[in-house]
């Protein structure tokens, strides 16, 4: 316990050092938000890598790979990993030069302020929400590992941690100390790689005792098992706010289009670690292992204080960076979307801020609520992306590369990817769960387009190649 409780004291009194610096230093809700469009490579780079791996990769890819092996890669990082690229070599530089802090900004400048609600609820509700339980879920676990604590009391600790650090210092100190900690989860989930592969017996070892299906690409339950899931998982990410938020805060289209690429091809060799921790500890635990259990289970029982340590402070790392940036997610939703679009478009600065911290708190309250009452990293995680992904991705592409598409046949489109997804359990059909989705949503975007015409509260653009009016009064005006 002295152990844990050393680096647990050093790397919190770190952490809110530096959030009480950045209390001091933001002034503006744009700084605190979206980090004033100011930030620089490396801290970008720290910061996507750091955001990524959360509780997702260190305890739920873990346990993906402890149940199917190999093809946990394929189902997870590598759909993540592909998706993300599409979005920052395709599309990172328009949206950059756009000067936007949301995905639902994107949608209310093209086709209106209303326009934004839907992708603001989901981004706020259905994604920052859930995720950041999942973060708290896997704090918990540290705790209750480490010192014994009740569940409940655990739970409670690690939202006062995490609340208390991002209402302090905003998106600019959530980036400054991931940009630290990256190295620190890097070096964390290297070094529980090596142990257990050594428990296993050694690489080789590894290899000839590993049954084929459990190294195959197909996995244990076929081909067609994993790309489902990875169809479930990939497309997601490619309106996945915290990646937007990242595009958004770096000081130019260069620095982020860069940064955010060698980001995400870094965490492309990360995320092979914690498949492999999971394949390896097939060789030394149960199989009827709970999976969310696994990193915990080899980091105090197997490693030696002084390591095992340092790779809870690696997790905590990874886990508090996640809930952080996740927090800020739902935050700039509310605040922006809702606060100062629909409701005080005339919101002064200390308003602004005032609001932003107090939808900290909301979206916190709101993920422990998750947390008491839900468990299953992954299962949490594959429902909130799958039902993000069917309702806002196709209206996405059209808005960045189709002209003639309109608010309603936008509207309808996530409606009806959203309704579909909902209610695809009830209906009693073959089809799987996210194509059911994804063709609902089709049919609503595609078929009321068609039909319809362009409204008086739209501006008529192809996003991708054709700049929203936000591209000019925002490079103007950087209090805004």
């Amino acid at each position: 316990m002295g152990w844990y409780l050393g680096y647990f004291i050093i790397y919190f009194a770190a952490m809110f050092g530096i959030g009480f610096y950045y209390f001091r230093k933001v002034k503006s809700a744009n700084d605190y938000l979206i980090g004033g469009w100011s930030m620089g490579f490396w801290p970008i780079v720290g910061t996507v890598i750091s955001t990524w791996c959360g509780a997702s990769i260190f305890i739920g890819t873990v346990g993906l790979g402890f149940n199917v092996g190999a093809s946990a890669y394929i189902r997870f990082s590598l759909a993540s990993i592909i998706f993300t690229l599409i979005l920052l070599l395709v599309f990172a530089k328009a949206l950059r030069r756009q000067k936007l802090y949301t995905l639902a900004d994107l949608f209310g400048s093209r086709f209106g302020p209303s326009v934004g609600v839907i992708p603001s609820l989901l981004s706020a509700v259905v994604y920052a929400i859930p995720t950041t339980a999942m973060q708290f879920l896997a704090m918990a676990t540290i705790w209750t590992a480490c010192f014994g604590m009740d569940w409940s009391m655990a739970l409670i600790l690690s939202f006062v941690l995490v609340f208390a650090f991002t209402v302090l210092g905003g998106l600019p100190g959530t980036i400054i100390t991931d940009a630290l900690q990256a190295i620190l989860i890097v070096t964390g989930i290297v070094i529980l790689a090596g142990a257990t592969v050594q428990f296993a017996g050694g690489w080789d070892q590894l290899m000839a005792k590993t049954p084929p299906e459990y190294l195959s690409a197909a996995g244990p339950y076929g081909a067609k098992e994993v790309a489902l899931f990875f169809l479930s998982v990939g497309p997601f990410y490619m309106v996945w706010q915290s990646s937007w938020q990242r595009i958004f805060a770096a000081k130019s289209e260069t620095v982020s289009l860069r940064a955010n690429t060698l980001g995400v091809v870094v965490c492309a060799f990360i995320f092979i670690c914690p498949v492999v921790i999971g394949i390896a500890c097939r060789q030394f635990l149960p199989l009827d292992t709970k999976p969310d259990l696994i990193f915990s289970i080899v980091t105090k029982d197997m490693l030696p204080p002084y390591i095992g340590g340092l790779i809870y402070c690696a997790l905590l790392a990874a886990l508090v960076t996640g809930a952080d940036s996740f927090i800020l997610q739902g935050s700039s939703n509310l605040t922006h979307d809702f606060y100062r679009q629909m409701l005080n478009p005339k919101a002064t600065n200390k308003q602004l801020m005032t609001m932003s911290r107090l939808t900290v708190l909301i979206i916190s309250l709101g993920a422990l609520w998750v947390a008491f009452n839900f468990d299953g990293i992954i299962a949490i995680y594959q429902w909130a992306l799958r039902l993000t992904a069917t309702t806002l991705v196709l209206p996405f592409l059209a808005t960045m590369c189709w002209r003639r598409t309109t608010k309603k046949g936008c509207v309808a489109g996530m409606l009806m990817g959203l309704v579909g997804t909902l209610f695809w359990p009830y209906l009693g059909i073959s089809m799987d769960q996210t194509i059911f989705g994804f063709i609902c949503c089709a049919v609503g975007l595609f078929g009321i387009t068609l039909m319809t015409r362009h409204s008086d509260s739209e501006y008529v653009a192809a996003v991708l190649w054709e700049d929203l009016p936000t591209a000019e009064t925002r490079i103007e005006n950087h209090d805004y």
